[in-house]
């Protein structure tokens, strides 16, 4: 990945590898197939841990309270985090050889920064990363090159949210 950086018209660009694009691509189809799954009415939420870092309990300890919720909530925010889920997707549909440029205006860079959140709460819940400065557990390949995509996430984060930071 580039870095993103502010160009003058307020808009976000950055630069991907064709890897790092079919990457973020799944993991963001990923998040829009768990958001779905998680908004189910059938109680799907508590078998996944995944499922239940996207759409937490609201009340914990309360299940009547958190299903009621959930009830009202579930759908909205499962289309909220489909919809942020189909801005990563869509805008890194234009390919351009091994380099795929995005240019986001600030609701899509703002969409790409709620997106890499959900994929990154995903990675956490399956790697069993509770809290910052947990290692998760790392006990294959598998599990290990999860937690370099989890890292590599958060630069990917920071830079964005640094290049909207800029004053340019």
């Amino acid at each position: 990945m580039i870095p993103f950086r502010k160009r003058k018209d307020g808009r976000v660009v950055g630069r991907f590898q064709e890897e790092e694009v079919h990457l973020l691509v799944s993991l963001a189809e990923e998040v829009v197939e768990l958001a779905r799954a998680a908004a189910k009415p059938d109680g799907a939420a508590g078998i996944d841990p995944a499922l239940v870092r996207l759409l937490p309990d609201a009340y914990p300890g309360d299940a009547a309270a958190s299903a009621e919720f959930r009830r009202f909530t579930a759908a909205g925010l499962a289309d909220r985090k489909e919809a942020n889920a189909r801005v990563v997707i869509e805008s890194l549909a234009q390919s351009d050889g091994d380099l795929v440029e995005v240019s986001l205006d600030e609701a899509q860079a703002t969409a790409w920064l709620r997106s890499i959140t959900d994929i990154r709460l995903v990675l956490a819940a399956r790697l069993g990363i509770l809290e910052d400065g947990d290692e998760g557990d790392i006990h294959d390949q598998e599990s290990a090159l999860q937690r370099v995509v989890y890292d590599w996430l958060a630069g990917v984060q920071e830079f964005l949210v640094l290049a909207l930071q800029s004053r340019r």
